[in-house]
């Protein structure tokens, strides 16, 4: 059985709740989980009340060899639970931009605003 630290929604419209969870790997988004492990809520202003874990619970499933999904595992990073999964994707995506470089190829970076360009 595969498993995975995933995010379910929760919360009315506009108004999203993230529950953090332990799900085999085959389930839908929000089908049945196997634990809950935390809650995530991107509205609250606070920082310290945004992400809530069972840090215990959380390192246990990924001592059992759960897999992050990328959203979770950069929200594992933000409380300081670092993930291997994470750390090589690092990796992988610094060797892709060495080389690109070497051959001379622009890497993508993230587009800017420009007021001109979208008519105002």
């Amino acid at each position: 059985m595969a498993v995975k630290i995933r995010l379910t929604r929760h919360g009315r419209r506009h108004r999203p709740l993230f529950r953090i969870n332990a799900v085999e790997a085959r389930t839908p988004r929000d089908g049945k989980i196997l634990e809950m492990l935390g809650h995530y809520d991107p509205i609250e202003k606070d920082k310290s009340k945004q992400i809530v874990l069972n840090t215990e619970r959380v390192k246990y499933w990924l001592d059992k060899g759960a897999i992050p999904t990328e959203t979770v595992a950069h929200l594992l990073a933000r409380c300081g639970i670092k993930t291997k999964f994470a750390e090589q994707k690092k990796a992988r995506r610094q060797r892709a931009k060495a080389i690109a470089k070497k051959k001379g190829v622009a890497v993508a970076q993230p587009a800017k605003k420009d007021s001109k360009a979208s008519g105002e």
